[in-house]
C-alpha cells in the first residue's frame, strides 16, 4: 500500500514514529507507568509488536494518505491519536494486554501520541526543507 514514489519519505517518517515510541515505551515501562504482561521479548519492558509495526504503520498510512490527497495532516492524525488512546489502548487493557499504573491515564497516552505525531512530522519537514534547499557552491 506504500506509495513507491515517496517510499523513502514515508519510511523516514515511520522510522521517526517507531524510534520515539520505542524510547517512550521503554522509559514508561522502566518507570512503571504502564506494563505489558505478555511480550515478544520478556526481558524488555516494551511491546515491540506495537512499537515496530502497528503504531508506526498506522501513522505512516495517515501521513501518506494526507500527503497524496492534500488533506490536513494535523486533523487526521488527531483522529488517529484519539482512536489509539481512547479506543485501542482501553481495548488492550480490557483484554489484559496492557496495565496502566502510577496514575497514568488514557489522556496521558493521548498526549504522548500527539507529541510523537507532531515531533515526527516536524523532523520530517526539516529534512524535506534541507533536501529542497538550493545547494550553495
Amino acid at each position: 500500500m506504500i506509495d513507491k514514489k515517496r517510499a523513502l519519505l514515508i519510511g523516514f517518517f515511520g522510522f521517526n514514529v517507531h524510534v520515539w515510541f520505542t524510547y517512550i515505551d521503554i522509559i514508561g515501562g522502566f518507570r512503571n507507568f504502564w506494563f505489558y504482561p505478555y511480550k515478544v521479548f520478556p526481558f524488555l519492558p516494551t511491546s515491540f509488536a506495537l512499537d515496530v509495526s502497528f503504531i508506526p504503520v498506522s501513522y505512516m498510512l495517515v501521513y501518506q494518505w494526507t500527503q497524496n490527497r492534500q488533506k490536513n495532516y494535523y486533523l487526521y492524525i488527531l483522529i488517529l491519536c484519539i482512536l489509539l488512546a481512547f479506543v485501542f489502548k482501553p481495548l488492550l487493557t480490557m483484554l489484559g494486554l496492557l496495565e496502566l499504573d502510577r496514575g497514568t491515564t488514557y489522556f496521558h497516552l493521548f498526549l504522548i501520541n500527539i507529541t510523537v505525531a507532531l515531533l515526527s512530522k516536524f523532523i520530517t519537514n526539516i529534512f524535506i526543507f534541507f533536501e529542497k534547499k538550493p545547494k550553495q557552491s
